[in-house]
């Protein structure tokens, strides 16, 4: 059900990517191409990671994880932080999110990770009844912050 992403995934981990944003009522913000996909999946140095959930009668990919490595200072070792948690809508319920999330657990286990975190959108209950039900708990004591477009631009030109 689950396994390693390929190079040859790349343009379904990208169509998934695209119907994720459509989901989270953000089209115009997914601008990735497959190139910059294969690029930071599968090139000289890797900057993030990705398994794919396959339907196990047909083989067809029906959801992804995206995930790349964080690092706690206070624990002193890696973690995983997952970007993106995907499966389509016909295929949910099936256990093709647990057994995503479960793959990513049992590398942290096998790596010494001590952590495995990860965002969700604030109104997407089925999301967050979910992660709940797996034991995983919210980090409400803290706010993401984000700089991007001409904030990010201001500050990186010390304007």
């Amino acid at each position: 059900m689950i396994r390693t992403a390929t190079p040859a995934d790349v343009p379904v981990i990208h169509a998934l990517i695209r119907e994720l944003a459509e989901y989270e009522k953000a089209s115009e913000e997914a601008r990735a191409s497959e190139e910059q996909l294969g690029e930071a999946l599968f090139g000289e140095r890797p900057a993030a990671f990705a398994h794919m959930a396959v339907d196990d009668e047909s083989g067809e990919p029906v959801g992804f994880a995206l995930w790349f490595l964080n690092f706690s200072t206070w624990r002193g070792v890696h973690g995983i932080y997952l970007e993106d948690l995907y499966v389509r809508p016909a295929a949910r319920g099936g256990g093709h999110g647990r057994a995503l999330l479960a793959e990513l657990a049992r590398i942290c286990g096998e790596r010494g990770y001590e952590r495995l975190e990860w965002s969700v959108l604030n109104w997407n209950r089925p999301a967050i009844g979910f992660y709940e039900a797996l034991g995983a708990r919210p980090q409400d004591e803290w706010t993401v912050y984000r700089l991007t477009g001409e904030a990010l631009a201001a500050l990186g030109s010390g304007r």
